[in-house]
């Protein structure tokens, strides 16, 4: 796991390392510009950053500022020219700006200085580095650096933001002013992701972000407490169990999956189809009588259950067979609907998916959430999550605090999908996914989720683990769908054709 930090924890990460490599902080910061020049430099070479191939380094007074400095001075070494705007936001710098102030001019860096917004110089066709602060913010910015801010956005140039994008606070932003943040193409942050990064409201600010690592103590980071993680391909290759080779199909487990209604099988059919995919031995498609030729058509390796309705489900199977069980997709949300439910919540003595419909209904009838069976795995995108707690929400921080406090209450799992969709584990802890792409964002994307997870769990798998390799298996599909297909044409079918390809590249 790749952990999320706090500023104050980042700061003490930097002083550890330089008191413990040791390495002072000086070359530390040589270190941190030295690797987001490489970077920049590749993206250059790719094509991510335009045509242009000269840079104009916005610099503030801080240490960030002083990362963009030394950027400068690598870049000038490296033939590329390279212009420094220097912020005048207070008097001096710190020491390390201040030598790598004097070691740019010393090598030739044209630095302008700026005390009034009037003496902003033309950006032309220039690429912008933004250097301008970084995770030390907690106040919207104003005066000459919001003006500064406002004079990058304006430019239309790609930027390139170094930690940071400057104005935006590391964890919360809600009481911020979204005028006075930096939007950047490319954030390159420094050796670990930040909170703020990972929520969506700042998707216009981050632009891509990416983490460059800068060589802090590893052990001192592992050491640090923090909640929030993001997972990591190492992680998740390691929670992959191998098939023992005497095993057989009633080894696996058997999933089943609750759902569908006149007109809305097709969500069934793409559960079943992914559940299929999982590893799980056996797979029963719970559907009304009516979509039986459905399923067994377009899923011809799973079994269906007969008689528990015939244009909805009313019925609930015999559950003693199944070792997990998925419910919601294409479910309907009539009363009969509504009984099963609440029925499968009292009775299951299995692992308990609930999506779609399945979450509508205990929206509507709240009391059930205090029923759930322990472990329950939730999947709700945002509105389905406001839905379930009786209220919206002004930020993305806040509803994922407010999702840490429901997986808690419900001593459940709660996965808030979206860009970086997070985990939220009972005991608080949040797990963020870093695989997915817009091309996702289309139905029937969480019903393949759904039949994932019901088939994880089927085979087993603890909760936890179900949730975040299926998610990350999830979105790696997709990466791969959008790949073959195009964000803009694939489809949700394309993520459980990708499946296979995504597994193998993540188990290798």
């Amino acid at each position: 796991m790749m952990p999320v930090l706090s500023p104050q924890q980042l700061r003490e990460a930097d002083a550890w390392t330089v008191a413990n490599e040791p390495v002072s902080s000086a070359e530390l910061m040589e270190r941190a510009a030295g690797a987001c020049t490489r970077r920049v430099m590749q993206l250059m070479r790719e094509g991510g950053l335009g045509e242009a191939r000269s840079f104009l380094v916005v610099a503030g007074m801080g240490n960030n500022g002083g990362d963009g400095l030394v950027m400068a001075r690598l870049l000038k070494g490296k033939g590329i020219d390279a212009e420094a705007v220097l912020i005048m936001s207070r008097a001096e710098g710190t020491p390390d700006h201040a030598l790598n102030l004097a070691r740019a001019i010393a090598a030739g860096i044209k630095v302008v200085t700026v005390r009034h917004h009037e003496d902003l110089p033309p950006v032309g066709e220039r690429l912008i580095i933004d250097a301008l602060f970084g995770i030390g913010l907690n106040e919207p910015l104003r005066g000459l650096p919001r003006q500064a801010v406002e004079w990058m956005n304006a430019a239309g140039r790609p930027i390139v933001s170094i930690d940071m994008p400057s104005g935006l606070f590391a964890v919360d932003n809600g009481g911020n002013d979204p005028v006075g943040i930096v939007k950047a193409t490319v954030t390159l942050t420094l050796e670990v992701p930040k909170l703020s990064l990972l929520l969506p409201e700042n998707a216009d600010h981050v632009g891509r972000w990416e983490v460059v690592p800068i060589g802090l103590d590893p052990d001192f980071l592992g050491r640090c407490d923090t909640p929030y993680a993001v997972v990591t391909p190492e992680a998740v290759r390691s929670l992959i169990r191998p098939r023992p080779r005497f095993s057989h199909k009633g080894t696996h487990g058997h999933a089943l999956l609750l759902g569908g209604s006149t007109g809305r099988i097709g969500a069934m059919v793409l559960a079943t189809r992914s559940a299929l995919r999982s590893g799980a031995g056996l797979v029963t498609a719970g559907v009304p009588d009516s979509g039986i030729p459905i399923v067994q058509q377009a899923a011809p390796e799973a079994m269906c259950a007969a008689g528990l309705g015939a244009d909805a489900l009313s019925e609930l199977p015999d559950l003693r067979p199944f070792t997990a069980i998925g419910v919601g997709p294409g479910l309907g949300t009539s009363g009969p609907c509504s009984a099963i439910v609440r029925r499968l919540l009292v009775v299951a003595q299995a692992p308990v998916i609930l999506d779609a419909d399945a979450l509508n209904i205990l929206a509507a009838e709240r009391d059930l959430l205090n029923g759930l069976p322990r472990w329950s795995v939730l999947t709700p995108h945002p509105k389905e999550f406001e839905r379930l707690v009786g209220r919206t929400f002004t930020s993305g921080h806040d509803r994922l605090q407010t999702a840490r406090k429901a997986a808690a209450e419900w001593r459940s799992i709660v996965v808030l999908k979206g860009a970086h969709t997070a985990i939220c584990l009972p005991d608080g802890r949040v797990r963020f996914n870093a695989t997915g792409n817009p091309g996702m964002a289309k139905a029937g994307s969480g019903d393949v989720l759904t039949g994932m997870l019901t088939g994880l769990l089927a085979r087993c798998y603890e909760p936890v683990t179900a949730a975040q390799l299926g998610v990350y298996w999830h979105g790696y599909a997709g990466d791969l769908a959008a790949a073959a297909w195009h964000e803009e044409s694939m489809k949700a079918g394309d993520i459980i054709q990708s499946l296979p390809a995504a597994f193998q590249a993540i188990a290798s």
